[in-house]
């Protein structure tokens, strides 16, 4: 049994990401997360979502990238999609901050959650370049291996597609910037709608609405962006 055959993984990610899984550095994050968790410290998104992101958007419909930086480290938040929370959660500071900018670019009502699997369910790879956290914690799995796992999902993706939309959103986003071939898919950069910085240039950069027009211009269907609601669990 290879390292990957344990890993619940949609089957053309695995396909494309096979090698990852023996490369060192994956044996090093498995065993640090292993040596945390034996710790007695809380991982957040639970292990069964933390490959969420990839696992609701297979490989071969992906039409939006969003680039977050690590998951929620709060109790009962991460799920293993970017900005997202799981329901009943309160939505934090960065996602109404997009919901804004959704509300003044396509007149979307804000919701009463935060759950962005339907998102996800339409070819929005929603992905953090950290894929786990400590609770209460914020970046603590940074650096830990996870950067060269979601380097090259990010080069896949890129490669394989053939005109996809980045969402770069604020510096760290911004640094993937070179392993995307800019010659055919479409890069939206802005500074973070967190509440530090969105008011100097996130709200109003119709990034949205920029998607779906060049969607449509490549013969897709553009994301229906408004959120169905959810019940709080």
């Amino acid at each position: 049994m290879t390292a990957d055959d344990r890993i619940k993984l949609e089957p053309g990610w695995k396909e494309a990401l096979r090698a990852e899984f023996d490369q060192p550095y994956m044996a090093e994050l498995r065993k640090f997360l292993q040596e945390e968790r034996a710790a007695g410290k809380e991982i957040y998104p639970p292990g069964p979502m933390i490959f969420n992101a990839l696992n609701s958007t297979p490989l071969d419909k992906v039409k939006v990238v969003i680039l977050g930086q690590d998951p929620y480290h709060g109790p009962g938040q991460a799920h293993g999609l970017c900005f997202s929370v799981q329901p009943g959660v309160p939505a934090p500071p960065s996602l109404v901050n997009i919901y804004k900018e959704l509300k003044r670019d396509l007149n979307i009502d804000i919701p009463n959650h935060g759950y962005l699997q339907s998102w996800a369910d339409q070819g929005v790879l929603m992905l953090n370049t950290t894929m786990t956290v400590e609770r209460a914690n914020a970046n603590a799995h940074k650096d830990k291996g996870w950067q060269f796992f979601t380097d090259r999902i990010i080069e896949v993706v890129s490669q394989q597609q053939p005109h996809l939309v980045f969402m770069l959103w604020g510096a760290h986003a911004q640094s993937k910037q070179k392993l995307i071939d800019a010659t055919k898919h479409l890069v939206l950069t802005s500074v973070h709608p967190s509440p530090l910085s969105a008011y100097r240039g996130f709200l109003g950069c119709g990034h949205f609405s920029r998607t779906n027009k060049f969607l449509e211009q490549n013969g897709e269907t553009p994301i229906e962006w408004r959120l169905p609601p959810v019940q709080a669990g």
